[in-house]
């Protein structure tokens, strides 16, 4: 099992212009629990495509199967600036596959925001919208280059109303075939959320539902 999940707490990094995260603990007589405030679109998140289009879809409105089912992980490390059509053609990719890139963003915690990150071409956000994957993933904090003016990479995807999950932790899992739990939180008409997101390797998974 992989968590890809990065962990939430004060002082992470955050994309520029996003609220910032504070806990405050509220200690009672008997027992303590913690104030949290954070955005929908902190750390390891979910967008929805409420988040580019206001009267789209929130992020208790797609579907929870959506968010849980098999999936491919993509070496794109070779990718110095962007990933583009040519990088995902010779992969194949079918109609409702759940896919997840990872770039040389993982190379790093994410504690530190980088400006220069690689990210998806808008050309290429339209050849997998025309393909209807189901799902899209990446392991930078926004799929859409920094202060680029090409918005493909979100609307391209989200009009189709297909998930963009940002800032995934995949430095440490290999190219292959997974199955993926990614589960937002139920927060009525929101335009996105954070997911504690894990992969399964697929021999895992057989053994399990051999198991039950």
């Amino acid at each position: 099992m992989y968590d890809i999940s990065l962990p939430i707490h004060p002082g992470m990094a955050i994309y520029p212009g996003n609220p910032k995260v504070f806990f405050d603990d509220i200690r009672g007589a008997t027992s303590t629990l913690t104030k949290l405030s954070l955005g929908t679109h902190t750390g390891t998140h979910v967008d929805a495509p409420k988040h580019v289009f206001e009267k789209g879809v929130s992020i208790d409105e797609i579907p929870l199967k959506v968010f849980i089912g098999p999936c491919r992980v993509l070496d794109m490390m070779h990718c110095s600036d962007a990933i583009r059509v040519e990088n995902l053609q010779r992969y194949k990719i079918h109609e409702h596959e759940r896919i997840l890139l990872k770039t040389k963003n993982s190379l790093g915690d994410q504690e530190v925001f980088s400006d220069t990150h690689v990210y998806l071409d808008g050309d290429a956000a339209d050849y997998l919208a025309n393909i209807s994957v189901a799902l899209l993933g990446i392991d930078a904090l926004s799929v859409k280059q920094r202060g680029g003016k090409d918005y493909r990479a979100h609307t391209s995807l989200l009009e189709k109303n297909i998930p963009i999950i940002e800032g995934l932790a995949l430095r440490d899992v290999p190219e292959g075939r997974y199955f993926f739990i990614g589960i937002p939180l139920r927060l009525r008409g929101l335009d996105g959320s954070p997911v504690r997101a894990v992969l399964l390797e697929e021999e895992h998974v057989r053994k399990s539902q051999k198991a039950l």
